[in-house]
């Protein structure tokens, strides 16, 4: 069952979403090459303490850290490392989530490490993109497919592939909530969007093919191909405004990221 929240907690949802905002913004300024992704982990983990939240994504399901960090080729829920440090050209993907007040909110990032090549810095656009397009679609009336279909369409009209094995997701109470959000899909099809519901839209963009495996940490997953990959996501409600991205301040405009 898809819940939809009330106003007052959606609101909880949006302070939770701009600690998270907070944390992924001042990481994006943070990178830079030689800075190990533990020390990103532990800025975040302190960070979203200090402001009263808890880190949602340490020891859920077993991950042993609050921050994804994922590398060029490493797609999703890359381990943070003493041991790993960033290099000019790399692309970093940060994922990061809070709970504050018994309510998540979760969003995602990729940054460039200095200079990067063109091709990769089309790459983090046309992703971006997509998730604004996907955005746009979250809307009372709206099908779930069309949010999905929104994102599949600009990323294979830019050339790039969707990975199929990790989605999106709705978002309360739990991190993981109904309905489960495709980066790929039919337009006007699945569920109908009504206000209070809430999802965190999260394009996962390859450069070259769509598959991916798990590494023998069971956790980090990489493209099959060894291709790059980006990441961008939002916790997106629906109102009767059209809507509302709660990981970042209202008065922001533009593109999501």
């Amino acid at each position: 069952m898809i819940v939809c929240k009330s106003a007052a907690e959606l609101e909880t949802m949006h302070r939770a979403g701009l600690i998270v905002w907070g944390v992924l913004d001042a990481l994006r300024h943070m990178v830079r090459p030689g800075l190990t992704t533990l020390e990103l982990n532990e800025f975040a983990e302190r960070s979203a303490m200090e402001k009263g939240a808890r880190p949602a994504f340490k020891n859920y399901r077993g991950y042993p850290a609050s921050l994804c960090t994922s590398l060029n080729e490493e797609v999703v829920h890359g381990i943070p490392s003493g041991k790993r440090r960033l290099r000019e050209g790399d692309i970093l993907s940060l994922d990061f989530g809070v709970e504050l007040d018994g309510y998540y909110a979760d969003a995602a990032v990729t940054i460039p490490v200095g200079a990067i090549r063109p091709e990769l810095e089309t790459l983090l656009s046309v992703t971006r993109g997509s998730l604004d397009r996907a955005i746009e679609r979250v809307r009372p009336g709206s099908r779930l497919g069309d949010v999905s279909a929104a994102v599949q369409e600009w990323v294979e009209k830019n050339g790039f592939s969707i990975v199929r094995e990790f989605v999106g997701h709705g978002i309360g109470t739990r991190m993981h909530e109904e309905p489960n959000v495709p980066n790929y899909g039919d337009p006007g099809h699945g569920p109908r969007l009504q206000e209070g519901m809430v999802f965190a839209i999260e394009p996962m963009v390859n450069a070259g093919r769509p598959e991916v495996r798990v590494l023998e940490d069971r956790w980090t997953a990489v493209t099959a191909d060894g291709s790059y990959s980006a990441h961008f996501e939002h916790s997106v409600a629906v109102t009767s405004n059209g809507p509302w991205i709660l990981t970042r301040p209202r008065e922001a405009s533009g593109s999501s990221w």
